[in-house]
């Protein structure tokens, strides 16, 4: 990937709609526009300002003269490509921090690739997945943190994915990370002082002032245990910091990979019913007779801003033909990977012997069971349902009641508590998950060195460790292979 080219992408997915956007960065992205745009005003697009829009045509052949057109002009449009506006952002306010021109035309797969084809003719380099976005975090106008969320944001599923990934845009994460590298970097520097000078027995009145991570030496001689407990104070409050992060890091991976939810019962007991009723549409097929449903229908349920990846499975214990063994083998397979069951019974029949059968196969999962036609004569124990499960629901799929209370039961369950993460940081990232917990092992190492008494040299360098851990997290640490990975599950254009 050479950096200095200009590059170009279609930033909008191809196909059939009213706007599209193709996109260049680089320092030759004006003098391409200028070849390939003609505004009605005649100015070209390298004498516009910075951040404003232009309305024109693109054209197939090089315009010698960019004079005032008329709409009427028969030698323009013999060759018009699309009527567009031409944005233009200059350098270095820009997302990339390079010129930027996007050309606004109308969405179709023809005119988006004509148009792409004519500015790579042009002199521009097709565009790599996510190279926009490495470019801003290369310029150094977003850190490493900020990059991945913008594909946070891309890929959210529901209302709180997006906040976390806005506020993560905004810089929470990475504003916590330089504060705890800051912090290491104060300990790490006075140790090394220490490291360089043993014989001068400098301590922690000769740190720098303002430098509130050790305290101030009383009289000549230095207080070594209180040195002492000072590191190691300022090592478990960066541990506490890390900590914190990491305990938001379950509801983090929910946001971004959702709960898999599991709808399992016997036949008729109302499992399609109950996929309609949270879908709050007719997605699954509802018949009176049993076994309608012979494959699995799933779909994504945005539940309070949790993503449910919810299955409804086919209600068969005793296959009678291949079909229905094939239809059985995908419920177990449903079954096993789901993090969360909805068990259905039908509570206007007494328990049979196949409940009894999935009550037990239930019992190592998380499990809300779930007592369907409540607005009938129960039949059912709930009491007995409550011996093997600690969360029942009764509700009426029919009547569409009791649904907000199992609602309120699957939050409770998938989210550990009530949502309220408006104002919070959640750790989404697996990759940023991962460095915090090797940034926390090195901190645990270097605590346990000093409640050995083992050298300094011990403590700092795993506090180094510590610190380039954080670091890979907003890219102040980073390889290029670590790079090209990131920015591949970019889509292009982005």
């Amino acid at each position: 990937m050479n950096l200095s080219d200009t590059i170009a992408a279609i930033s909008t997915p191809v196909g059939r709609g009213a706007i599209g956007i193709v996109r260049l960065s680089g320092k030759d992205a004006l003098a391409i526009a200028d070849r390939i745009f003609v505004s009605k005003d005649g100015i070209k697009a390298s004498a516009c300002k910075t951040y404003t829009v232009h309305y024109g045509w693109i054209v197939n052949s090089p315009q010698k003269n960019n004079k005032k057109l008329s709409v009427f002009c028969s030698s323009l449009f013999a060759n018009v490509i699309d009527e567009v506006l031409l944005t233009v952002m200059r350098s270095p306010k820009s997302y990339t921090r390079e010129d930027i021109v996007e050309i606004s035309c109308h969405s179709g797969i023809l005119v988006l690739r004509e148009i792409l084809d004519l500015i790579l003719a042009n002199g521009a380099r097709a565009a790599e997945p996510g190279e926009f976005t490495k470019r801003a975090f290369l310029n150094g106008r977003i850190d490493l943190s900020k990059a991945e969320a913008v594909l946070d944001i891309i890929n959210a599923k529901t209302r709180l994915a997006l906040e976390s990934g806005m506020r993560q845009l905004g810089g929470s994460l990475a504003e916590e990370i330089m504060k705890a590298r800051q912090k290491l970097w104060e300990i790490i520097a006075l140790l090394e002082v220490n490291i360089d000078f043993p014989e001068e027995e400098i301590g922690p009145a000769d740190k720098p002032e303002g430098n509130a991570c050790l305290p101030a030496r009383q009289g000549a001689a230095s207080d070594s245990r209180s040195h002492k407990k000072a590191i190691n104070k300022n090592i478990r409050e960066l541990a506490e910091r890390i900590n914190s992060l990491l305990n938001s890091s379950n509801q983090g991976k929910i946001l971004r990979e959702g709960i898999s939810v599991v709808i399992i019962g016997r036949a008729n007991v109302g499992k399609s019913s109950l996929l309609n009723a949270l879908l709050k549409e007719e997605r699954a097929i509802v018949t009176p007779i049993a076994g309608t449903t012979r494959d699995a229908i799933e779909e994504i349920i945005d539940l309070k801003g949790i993503p449910l990846k919810i299955a409804d499975t086919a209600g068969i214990i005793e296959p009678q033909g291949l079909i229905e063994k094939e239809a059985l083998k995908r419920t177990q397979d449903y079954f096993e990977k789901a993090q969360l069951v909805l068990l259905v019974f039908d509570s206007n029949v007494r328990l049979s012997r196949q409940d009894r059968q999935l009550i037990e196969k239930a019992k190592s999962k998380a499990v809300i069971a779930v007592l369907n036609k409540s607005d009938l004569k129960s039949k059912i124990d709930e009491a007995q349902i409550k011996n093997h499960f600690d969360n029942v629901a009764r509700i009426s799929c029919l009547k569409q009641k009791g649904l907000k209370d199992l609602e309120e039961k699957i939050i409770r369950l998938a989210w550990q508590g009530e949502i309220g993460v408006s104002e919070e940081l959640i750790v989404t990232n697996s990759r940023h998950i991962r460095e915090l917990r090797n940034a926390q092992d090195a901190l645990e190492r270097a605590e346990g060195s000093l409640k050995r008494n083992l050298s300094i040299e011990f403590i700092a360098e795993d506090l180094k460790i510590c610190r380039n851990h954080l670091g890979y997290i907003t890219g102040e640490e980073i390889k290029e292979d670590i790079l090209d990975k990131i920015f591949s599950e970019f889509c292009i254009g982005k």
